[in-house]
């Protein structure tokens, strides 16, 4: 009796070796790699079988709350961490849409600001092209400053022995005169001729172009310091061919001459002509 006791102990010794070599062999990674999303083991089932079996036709409530409450509470997780995922993606979804306005807005700043950069580059260009030009035009202008051409010439004729102003020379004075107003970088040359001979005929000439000055000095303003006035007395002109040619009786040759002053004031912009103004009017 004895001897068939060892035997059967030593015959389920021998069967549960396997049995237990294999559950040695379930390592750690194993383990690891069945846990779920939520961080738990999987649920077992109920290996547990008693009198009528896996089911029980019997079984109360409270049995089957028991049974089911793992699985909602399971269930339960599953619900509270998809939940939490779509937090998570919304919120970075969130963030990328913030990310791209901000990066679309700083980049339309940009673009503003490169277009304003533009802008003022375009327009320091033209200002220093036209400050360019301006220079280039002063710098001629007082170059010849002191170079006068002739515009205008009026001949005033007086009768022998006379020195008194008809009314067609002063007509005729007028019409040089009156555009001379406000005006700068001009001189007027006045030369009378006379006929006779020696210091007679010059004197005569000078009170001429004495009357001639007299007018447009008292009635049209003009400086003195502009008119320079001579007396000729008989000496001989020429004419368009060039020959020479005496007087014959008195006249008085006034003639309008201008620098490129003129000029330069008519090109100025109006916030220049003070700039323009505080040039020497004469040299």
């Amino acid at each position: 009796m004895k001897n068939r006791m060892f035997v059967a102990l030593l015959l389920t010794a021998v069967l549960a070796l396997p049995a237990l070599a294999q559950t040695a062999s379930t390592t750690p990674d194993q383990s690891a790699a069945s846990v779920g999303a939520s961080g738990k083991q999987p649920l077992q089932p109920d290996t547990h079988e008693g009198f009528w079996g896996k089911l029980n036709p019997f079984a109360r409530k409270k049995y089957v709350q028991r049974q089911t409450e793992p699985i909602r509470d399971r269930v339960n997780e599953l619900d509270e961490l998809t939940a939490a995922n779509s937090r998570q993606i919304r919120d970075v979804d969130e963030r990328a849409q913030q990310g791209i306005q901000m990066a679309s807005a700083k980049a339309n700043e940009a673009d503003q600001h490169a277009i304003d950069a533009g802008n003022k580059a375009q327009a320091a260009q033209q200002t220093a092209t036209a400050a360019t030009a301006r220079l280039t035009t002063v710098e001629n202008v007082v170059g010849n400053i002191d170079q006068y051409k002739a515009t205008t010439q009026t001949e005033i004729r007086f009768r022998p022995g006379q020195s008194m102003l008809s009314k067609n020379a002063k007509a005729a004075l007028d019409d040089l005169a009156t555009p001379l107003k406000d005006q700068h970088g001009y001189i007027v040359e006045v030369q009378g001729f006379s006929a006779g001979r020696g210091q007679t005929a010059i004197q005569t000439s000078q009170k001429m172009a004495d009357s001639v000055v007299r007018y447009l000095v008292l009635n049209h303003d003009i400086p003195v310091f502009r008119i320079y006035v001579v007396g000729m007395g008989n000496a001989p002109t020429t004419d368009e061919a060039g020959k020479a040619k005496h007087v014959s009786g008195g006249r008085v040759e006034v003639s309008l001459l201008k620098n490129d002053l003129e000029q330069l004031s008519a090109s100025t912009p109006a916030s220049a002509v003070p700039a323009t103004q505080a040039m020497p009017q004469q040299q």
